[in-house]
């Protein structure tokens, strides 16, 4: 029996959002979408990156739909709320006898998942010695249960979220980097909701149809004054606290409480201070300052060996590969533009 922290089924289009929900109207996420559409014929390895509550298991099963493996199973997993101890066994099974309490052999999601589609959350929350175990299924599709010698075959497509920066844990060796380039092989950046305000009413259209059925409750119209609340409000939680705020609104019977609420939020002295708190906010804040610091370390270095980048690789002690990551990574460009020999400024 699946526990908890992972389930398996056939996905049902129909319970999808519609994709003017999922990818909106910026042009970021439409390229998302057209990405989705030149993939969608091969089992290339997909990684979902974006901030917590952006909709990244929305768009796994939203390529599983469309992909030639959608008959088949949908199976996901996260990473992060399974203990560490039985990942691998929910990963890829252990045969009869061998630990305490294996009293029969039991499939992994490797093999349920076999034809259609594994989903990985969290990805960067296993351990190193699974890594490497997960690692040989991407090169050759092969693994082995838990105290079996028989080798298995696994026919499945790998998609991986995180919403941690993956290159920074290669760096520090949380996280393999042979691994992080078999599984970064098409690699899709999800938008936070601050960055697509322009599809809040959609999106609030959409909330409210699939909440007022949930609670059985009359569809609540959304004023004026509401949505222009709403998009001055940056969302720190994405999708998902906006999901949350519509939730309240047809709870409470009208988006009064819920918007007087984000009201006093905006009206705050320094509304920095009210999203401070908050894990997501804060982590996004870290990595925007360390890739600021991070583009000037590798500009200078560029300079200083004439945009040589392998020399500048071995200059900060890292991989030709994970340099030109870091350089796409960051927004700087891979080989220099200049005019008249003068190399571009940061």
């Amino acid at each position: 029996m699946l526990t908890e922290s992972k389930q398996s089924f056939r996905v049902d289009p129909a319970e999808l959002p519609g994709e003017a929900v999922i990818f909106g109207s910026t042009p970021a996420m439409r390229e998302i979408r057209s990405k989705i559409d030149s993939i969608l014929s091969s089992d290339l390895p997909v990684l979902i990156q974006g901030e917590s509550g952006t909709g990244k298991e929305v768009v796994a099963r939203f390529l599983h739909t469309r992909s030639s493996r959608r008959e088949a199973q949908f199976v996901k997993l996260n990473c992060a709320a399974t203990p560490a101890n039985l990942l691998e066994s929910e990963l890829f099974g252990f045969e009869k006898g061998s630990f305490a309490g294996a009293s029969e052999n039991r499939p992994g999601l490797v093999e349920i998942a076999d034809g259609g589609t594994l989903f990985l959350n969290e990805i960067g929350d296993i351990s190193l010695e699974l890594q490497g175990k997960l690692l040989r299924l991407l090169r050759d599709g092969s693994y082995t249960r838990i105290g079996g010698r028989e080798r298995q075959t696994g026919r499945v497509r790998v998609v991986c979220a995180t919403n941690v920066h993956l290159l920074d844990a290669v760096e520090t060796g949380a996280f393999r980097e042979d691994l992080f380039y078999r599984i970064d092989v098409v690699s899709l950046r999800l938008s936070p909701l601050r960055d697509r305000k322009n599809d809040i009413p959609q999106l609030c259209e959409y909330f409210l149809q699939k909440l007022s059925r949930q609670f059985q409750r009359s569809v609540p119209r959304l004023n004026p004054v509401a949505l222009h609340l709403l998009k001055q409000w940056d969302w720190p939680g994405n999708l998902r606290e906006l999901e949350n705020w519509v939730a309240r609104a047809i709870i409470l019977g009208d988006d009064q409480v819920p918007g007087a609420e984000l009201r006093r939020r905006l009206e705050m002295p320094d509304r920095f201070v009210d999203r401070q708190p908050r894990l997501g906010s804060l982590k996004a804040a870290t990595h925007r300052a360390t890739s600021a610091v991070t583009s000037a370390l590798i500009l200078k270095a560029l300079q200083a060996n004439r945009w040589n980048r392998r020399k500048t690789a071995e200059e900060l002690n890292m991989s030709y590969r994970a340099l030109l990551y870091k350089l796409r990574d960051v927004g700087l460009p891979q080989r220099r533009r200049s005019q008249r020999g003068r190399p571009p400024a940061l």
